[in-house]
């Protein structure tokens, strides 16, 4: 199945577009032929003759939603790490999660977009660290079941780790050998992996709300405007006085957010008001 066809650029228009409105992915012109071509590759598997056929079975077929899935995991680049941007997580946990637990409450935190789940089990290091972890609730989510079962197993390869991993927190709570990296399995077991659409509008409401957000490195996935959609839903599910965090390089001023940035010890953390 070849993506260079004449209709290529009409087919990339409409799947695309039916992509980013039922998951939020925006994919660009410059990015169309390896879209097309990992799209080839998922419809010809799953044994259409045609990207169209694809197409009309994922528009109009109620039954296509697995095989959505299966095109989001093939379409989406995971890339995550143990210690990403350890610093504001430090902050969380010292500055935040740690005097609300002394005061007699049970933080929750959502993980939202996890990937492989690096960043929350970061986070669980420095909650076990703390004495902490039975003390809070973990939820980890992203729209990817295949990277969800990737963390749940807890099993990742050397590319998990950097040359700016912690040696402190790989020695206590990572097992790291010649073929790869096991997460201990007390760290795995305190969180709740689930599927969650952060577009997906009927689904966020079903959510309890929480007192941090996680949400890093995600929003370069959506336009603008899908990206302040998601904000505003996860400002929603956010407590009052909760707070959302965002990656180092990403600044929700220009998506005109309600949350209230916080420079904490050279961490930036974004409050909802009381």
């Amino acid at each position: 199945m070849s993506s260079r066809a004449p209709s290529a650029q009409p087919l990339f228009s409409i799947l695309s577009a039916l992509i980013e409105g039922r998951t939020g992915l925006h994919s660009g012109a410059d990015g169309r032929e390896l879209f097309l071509e990992r799209t080839g590759a998922r419809a010809t598997e799953a044994g259409f003759e045609s990207l169209l056929d694809y197409y009309y079975f994922l528009r109009y077929d109620p039954e296509s939603g697995p095989e959505l899935e299966k095109l989001v995991d093939a379409l989406v680049v995971n890339e995550t790490f143990f210690f990403r941007e350890l610093h504001p997580l430090r902050v969380l946990v010292e500055r935040f999660v740690a005097p609300m637990v002394a005061s007699g409450r049970r933080p929750r935190i959502w993980s939202a977009a996890c990937s492989t789940g690096e960043e929350p089990l970061t986070l669980a290091m420095l909650l076990a660290d703390a004495g902490l972890l039975e003390k809070v609730e973990l939820l980890a989510s992203d729209i990817s079941t295949k990277v969800l079962a990737r963390a749940r197993v807890g099993t990742f390869s050397r590319r998990s780790l950097r040359e700016s991993a912690d040696a402190s927190l790989t020695s206590r709570w990572l097992r790291v050998g010649p073929d790869g990296i096991e997460v201990a399995g007390r760290l795995r077991e305190a969180i709740e992996w689930r599927r969650i659409n952060l577009c997906a509008p009927a689904e966020l409401p079903a959510l309890e709300s929480f007192d941090f957000i996680l949400c890093r490195n995600a929003l370069i996935y959506f336009t603008d405007a899908t990206a302040a959609t998601v904000i505003q839903a996860l400002t929603r599910t956010l407590r009052p006085n909760g707070m959302l965090l965002v990656g180092v390089s990403e600044s929700l001023l220009r998506f005109g957010a309600t949350l209230s940035c916080t420079e904490v010890d050279h961490a930036f953390l974004y409050r909802k008001s009381a």
